[in-house]
C-alpha cells in the first residue's frame, strides 16, 4: 500500500489538529487571552481626585512628614505609593472566613487583616472582607496604606547612635486585648510574640520590651492593640518637644492660586463633556420626534394622524 502524499503547508492532513497545528488558531501559542499575558493588569496613569493628591502629583510636598505635620487626611492610596513605593512592604497577617446568616442560608465571606510598613518608621493596618480572598487581600492593602503613620523612635538611655526603641511606655487596646511597649537597652532586640514582632520590625523598632493581656489568640483584636500602641507614640509630648516652634502655612493656603487654576480646568472639563453628553442626547431626541412626525403625515387620514399632525406643527 503506498504512502499518503503530504499535505500541503497550512492544510489538514495525517492526524494533525488542523490549521497550523500548535502555532495557529487553537492552538497553545499566544492567542488573544490567553498564554503569558494572562491576568496581566495594565499600568495606569495616576489622575488625582483630592487637593492633597494633585498637590504631591505636582512636586508641592516633598514627603509625607510635611502631611503628617499639619494633619492633613490622605484619601488616596497612590499618595503612598508616591513617595514609599519602593520601600514599602505588605504581610499578610490573618485571613478568616466570617459568616452571616440570611433567609437563603449562610453567607460566608472572607475577612483579610494586612499590615505594611517600610522598617524605618511607617506603619500601617488595614481590614477588609470580600466574597474572594484576593479581593479582600487587595482592599486590606489600599486601606493599610490609607491608614499609614508615622512611628516615634527614642532611646532607653545614653542618646548615641540612630533612635532603636519606643521613647516611652504607650499602651494600645483593642476588644480585651492590651498591649504595652516597653523601651529596652541597644541590643536587646524584640521580646514579643510572633505577631507584635512582625509589626515592630516593620515599623523600624529594633529593641523592644512588650506585655500583653487578655484573649491575645483573637489575632485581630491583637494586631489592632499593637498597632494602636505604635501610633500612640506621637501622643506624648515629652520634653525634647517643649520647646516652640514656628509652623509656616498650611499646603492648601499656601498654594491656594494652583488649586484654584486646577480647579478651573477641572470644572471647564467637565462642562464641556456634559455639553457633548447634552448634544448626543438631543439628536436622539431629534431622530424618534422626526420618525413620529413622519408618521404622523402617513396617518393624516386618521384622526390619531391628524391630532398627531397638529401636536407637531404639521
Amino acid at each position: 500500500m503506498a504512502d499518503a502524499a503530504p499535505a500541503p503547508a497550512g492544510e489538514r492532513g495525517g492526524f494533525g489538529r488542523g490549521r497550523g497545528g500548535r502555532g495557529g488558531r487553537g492552538g497553545r501559542g499566544r492567542g488573544r487571552g490567553r498564554g503569558r499575558g494572562r491576568g496581566r493588569e495594565e499600568s495606569k496613569e495616576w489622575v488625582p481626585v483630592t487637593k492633597l493628591g494633585r498637590l504631591v502629583k505636582e512636586g508641592k510636598i516633598g514627603s509625607l512628614e510635611e502631611i503628617y505635620l499639619f494633619s492633613l487626611p490622605i484619601k488616596e492610596c497612590e499618595i503612598v505609593n508616591y513617595f514609599l513605593e519602593s520601600s514599602l512592604k505588605d504581610e499578610v497577617m490573618k485571613i478568616m472566613p466570617v459568616q452571616k446568616q440570611t433567609t437563603a442560608g449562610q453567607r460566608t465571606r472572607f475577612k483579610a487583616f494586612v499590615a505594611v510598613g517600610d522598617n524605618n518608621g511607617h506603619i500601617g493596618l488595614g481590614v477588609k472582607c470580600a466574597k474572594e480572598v484576593a479581593t479582600a487581600i487587595r482592599g486590606a492593602i489600599i486601606l493599610a496604606k490609607i491608614s499609614l503613620v508615622p512611628v516615634r523612635r527614642g532611646y532607653w538611655g545614653r542618646m548615641a547612635g540612630a533612635p532603636h526603641t519606643v521613647p516611652n511606655k504607650v499602651t494600645g487596646k483593642c476588644g480585651s486585648v492590651r498591649v504595652r511597649l516597653i523601651p529596652a537597652p541597644r541590643g536587646t532586640g524584640l521580646c514579643a510574640a510572633p505577631v507584635p514582632k512582625k509589626l515592630l520590625g516593620m515599623a523600624g523598632i529594633d529593641d523592644c520590651y512588650t506585655s500583653a493581656r487578655g484573649h491575645t489568640r483573637t489575632l485581630g483584636n491583637f494586631v489592632k492593640a499593637t498597632f494602636y500602641a505604635l501610633r500612640a507614640t506621637y501622643s506624648y509630648l515629652t520634653p525634647d518637644l517643649w520647646e516652640q516652634h514656628t509652623f509656616g502655612p498650611s499646603p492648601y493656603q499656601e498654594h491656594t492660586d494652583f488649586l484654584a487654576k486646577t480647579a478651573i480646568k477641572n470644572k471647564a472639563t467637565d462642562d464641556l463633556e456634559h455639553s457633548l453628553v447634552l448634544k448626543k442626547e438631543e439628536s436622539v431626541d431629534l431622530k424618534r420626534y422626526g420618525a413620529t412626525v413622519s408618521t404622523s403625515f402617513i396617518c393624516s387620514g386618521s384622526s390619531l394622524g391628524k391630532a398627531s399632525g397638529r401636536r407637531y406643527g404639521a
